[in-house]
């Protein structure tokens, strides 16, 4: 349907926008994380959008990015979340804090999102694991294997420290190593 949007912003009421595209004006609904990166009035602005249709409405969702736009694909395929869930989610956290969140099975911060129970948190990571952000490289942690960091972070909270710090042990580890390697090399690092 309508993948992309070019013209001119000629409103910003959050979280929505109207742009101009040569005399036509869309209402586009954005996640903050988009507003707060959008030009100011009367500006050029392109938008990756996402047609949804209701019995009751078309509504337009507007992204900065392709990654964006994908991640609120994969998100509105979950049942029970719909379009202005996903778009919270969006707004609440960054496509690698959700990525990260995912790969490291974390229901907690999931929850501090705006309309997020803990089912719902749970539901998302259940149906999104595997699909975003299984590869932990991408979000700046030094293990390819997300089972292995995932385990190695769980021994890391389990032994008392907190998931900054654990997060921070996984950061240095180096790629391809054993959950008991893993746990040692980091232990080591949190330990100076």
């Amino acid at each position: 349907m309508i993948s992309r949007l070019a013209g001119i912003l000629l409103e910003k009421n959050p979280p929505q926008i109207l742009i101009d595209c040569n005399g036509i004006g869309y209402e586009v609904d954005v996640p903050m994380s988009t507003f707060y990166n959008l030009p100011s009035v009367g500006e050029n602005v392109i938008l990756h959008t996402h047609l949804a249709i209701r019995e009751d409405a078309h509504v337009l969702f507007g992204f900065g990015n392709q990654e964006e736009r994908a991640t609120f694909k994969q998100l509105i395929k979950i049942s029970g979340v719909g379009a202005r869930t996903a778009l919270s989610i969006l707004s609440g956290m960054s496509v690698a804090d959700l990525a990260q969140a995912i790969t490291l099975q974390e229901a907690g911060r999931l929850v501090k999102v705006p309309g997020i129970g803990k089912k719902t948190a749970e539901r998302l990571l259940l149906e999104l694991k595997g699909k975003l952000g299984a590869n932990l490289a991408q979000i700046g942690v030094g293990i390819s294997a997300p089972d292995t960091s995932s385990d190695i972070l769980n021994a890391l909270i389990s032994l008392g420290y907190s998931d900054k710090e654990a997060l921070m042990a996984l950061k240095v580890l180096p790629k391809d190593c054993s959950v008991a390697e893993g746990i040692k090399l980091a232990l080591k690092s949190l330990s100076k």
